[in-house]
């Protein structure tokens, strides 16, 4: 196995920077460090950094410094050559790419884009450069309008030209395929190579998210300004309409993610185009660009202003209507880190067609024993989609939980349920360009399952003397409604809290999901993802001052919960005491609570008393607890009470740069209920929600053993 890989394309446009994300991110799932590298970069990018390199260095905030990440730009490389000093820039190159190889655990290596006006002599000069690094390579192939037969012979032609050069293809990726191909054209393809160790063969689909450029991106190409819709700039543009008819037949060449393009002063398509945006027959444009730099008319401004609910950016370009067309028609989108949503669709593009167990057992031989809060995160989401869940979300008309909705829907992590009213769901969605394609959207009160829910909770809760009307009025709430489906085994688990209290999220719970048995209280923990390890907080966020007993309690379930997520649990009770050396009421109830653990689960390496410093680092764990297998390695910290809980887990969140706090995670229930924060961010309940689909995970199986032993 080798620790560098080339990913090399034969053409321009063939979205090899979106391969080039998704191989990465596999990549630093695995291992430590990586650094990305791109012997010769283009010229043409606007005095700034090379848009792929920026791209890997900010999505996946790598320390690598930019100057080490390219060796020459186009046109350095070209002079070289012309002045006679092929031997200088190679070895020059490949300098560059030793030294990374001494400081990197692997070298991610990035060819040409093939942009500049001598592709020919381009593809020569990359094809030199591979050669000489002697990387692996994984070639990437342009299958936009290719025919099955021509993607046969351009894969087998590609290969052989790099066999040519003694290098090992590991795989070939068609990459922006726009036709449905036959299902044995990957057998196909392979049986052409001649080699008894053939390639991986892969077919990625064309999206048209990740190809075509943004509202965004017109404004920066055209320089333009914006009128309205500042908010709105990342609306994707499918195709450019010239209006320059009249309404009745403009209104015929409209189609979905169109940028209307008009002089300012035609009022009539202005008024038409933002009139189609509302209309439910009509599909959505993108937005209009208004030329000739002519401001719409005082009346027209007026209008817009006090049109709420008209989504759409508009646009103002000084030049004349068929220039600016022209010069659109040079523009093609570009994946900016600043786009999350083209970020995450290429991401999750590639993870459903690229096996990547398969692939990355071709990448690496070794894998990291570290793992940084990164790694934690996406491997949350592999985990999560290994045996997808389902999972219900009652916030639907919340903006936070459609973005991330459509995010986790993009990488198919989980199978997801909305509630609220479909028709405001939809309505915000829309707003927001967020398609529900996928998602189920349910109206509680409208639902099949609505009665029959009411009545399995009056039944649950007449022995609290609730009237069926109650019942009722329960079942109306998103929250109940959602619990009762997680309840009923319709939902493998719920997550809620984004806009309610954490008394709305687990007060359903607490009435009929109850605990498991055998536990007695229900508490939650934070993974604490720090620098280059993840460790488990709890209780942080539900008991303010626990018993001895409970403590216990919540040290064993916080150990359990640490399993299901690959963190080997060593339990540290937690006081201002180390050992004997402190008295007080404090330290007994902490002394007694690390007692009971060791009774009721003689398995768990626990130590309490033990303060923060002597649990987690070894130096002072060596002084005052030297034959502790838990002191200065603990993995599972139990605080004492809620104060010293959530005061520490935000302490150590704002202190220690780059780490994640993902929870708080609920432990203790028999299905899987989960709290947000209302303050938390898209990326929180995208991990929270993959966390809660772990848990279903983990009660099925847990499930399907009882059954097996029974």
């Amino acid at each position: 196995m080798s620790n560098c890989l080339y990913i090399a394309a034969t053409e321009a446009r063939s979205g090899k920077s979106a391969i080039v994300l998704g191989v990465m991110q596999l990549l630093l799932t695995h291992v430590r460090k990586v650094a990305i590298f791109r012997p010769i970069i283009h010229d043409d990018f606007g005095g700034g950094r090379d848009h792929d390199i920026d791209l890997i260095l900010r999505h996946f905030k790598l320390p690598q410094e930019y100057k080490t990440t390219y060796a020459y730009t186009q046109s350095q490389a070209t002079r070289m050559l012309n002045d006679g000093k092929h031997s200088l820039l190679m070895e020059n190159i490949l300098g560059k790419f030793r030294d990374l190889q001494q400081e990197y655990d692997f070298v991610l290596c990035e060819g040409s884009d093939y942009l500049g006006g001598e592709a020919a002599v381009e593809f020569e000069i990359n094809m030199d450069v591979v050669s000489n690094l002697g990387c692996p390579v994984l070639a990437v192939l342009n299958g936009m309008n290719s025919e099955e037969d021509e993607i046969c012979d351009l894969s087998q032609r590609t290969f052989e030209l790099f066999k040519e050069k003694g290098l090992d293809v590991i795989a070939v990726m068609i990459n922006r395929a726009e036709k449905k191909f036959s299902s044995d054209l990957v057998d196909r393809i392979k049986s052409g190579f001649s080699s008894d160790n053939k390639p991986l063969v892969y077919i990625i689909p064309d999206d048209k998210r990740l190809g075509n450029p943004t509202v965004k991106d017109v404004l920066t190409w055209l320089d333009c300004k914006v009128l309205y819709g500042a908010d709105r700039l990342e609306t994707p543009v499918n195709d450019y309409v010239v209006a320059a008819m009249q309404i009745e037949n403009f209104l015929k060449y409209v189609s979905e993610g169109s940028l209307i393009i008009t002089p300012g002063d035609r009022s009539d398509i202005i008024l038409a185009s933002l009139a189609s945006r509302l209309s439910d027959v009509y599909p959505k444009i993108a937005g209009i660009l208004l030329t000739g730099g002519i401001q719409p008319a005082t009346t027209v401004h007026h209008l817009i202003e006090g049109w709420k609910g008209v989504p759409i950016p508009i646009l103002l370009v000084p030049d004349h209507t068929y220039r600016t067309a022209q010069i659109l028609q040079g523009l093609h989108g570009t994946i900016d880190p600043e786009n999350k949503v083209k970020v995450l669709s290429a991401l999750g593009l590639f993870e459903t067609c690229v096996d990547s167990h398969e692939l990355q057992h071709k990448l690496v031989s070794t894998t990291s024993s570290r793992i940084t809060p990164f790694m934690f995160e996406h491997t949350l989401l592999h985990k999560a989609r290994e045996k997808k869940q389902h999972i219900v979300l009652p916030e639907g008309t919340s903006e936070r939980i459609l973005r991330a909705a459509d995010i986790l829907k993009r990488r198919d992590v989980v199978d997801i349920t909305l509630l609220g009213n479909e028709d405001e769901v939809r309505q915000i969605a829309s707003n927001l360009d967020i398609s529900l394609k996928g998602i189920n959207v349910v109206d509680p009160v409208k639902s099949v399952h609505f009665e029959k829910f009411v009545d399995d909770y009056y039944e649950l809760r007449k022995h609290k003397c609730i009237m069926k009307e109650d019942a009722r009025d329960r079942m109306s709430d998103p929250t109940y409604f959602g619990t009762m489906m997680v309840w009923k085994g319709i939902a493998g688990g719920m997550v809620s809290g984004s806009v309610t209290t954490t008394a709305q999220t687990i007060k359903p719970a607490f009435e009929f999901v109850k605990t498991k048995p055998g536990v007695s209280i229900v508490s939650s923990v934070f993974l604490m993802c720090q620098n280059d390890q993840v460790m488990v907080y709890g209780d942080c966020a539900v008991n303010p001052n626990p018993n001895a007993q409970e403590l216990a309690e919540i040290a064993i379930s916080s150990a359990e919960t640490a399993k299901i997520f690959g963190v080997e649990p060593r339990v540290a009770m937690l006081s201002y005491s180390t050992g004997v050396s402190g008295k007080g009421k404090d330290v007994d109830k902490v002394m007694e609570a690390t007692e009971i653990v060791r009774a009721k689960a003689p398995w768990l390496a626990v130590e309490g008393p033990l303060q923060y410093d002597a649990a987690i680092d070894p130096d002072v764990a060596a002084e005052l607890m030297p034959n502790s297998a838990v002191a200065g390695k603990a993995t599972v910290l139990i605080f004492p009470d809620l104060n010293t809980g959530n005061n520490t887990y935000k302490a150590v969140q704002r202190s220690v740069p780059d780490s994640v706090a993902i929870g708080p995670i609920l432990q203790g229930l028999k299905k899987p209920v989960n709290d947000l924060s209302r303050g938390c961010q898209v990326r929180d309940i995208v991990n929270t929600v993959a966390i809660t689909a772990i848990q279903a995970q983990a009660e099925e199986e847990a499930g399907q053993s009882v059954k097996v032993s029974v």
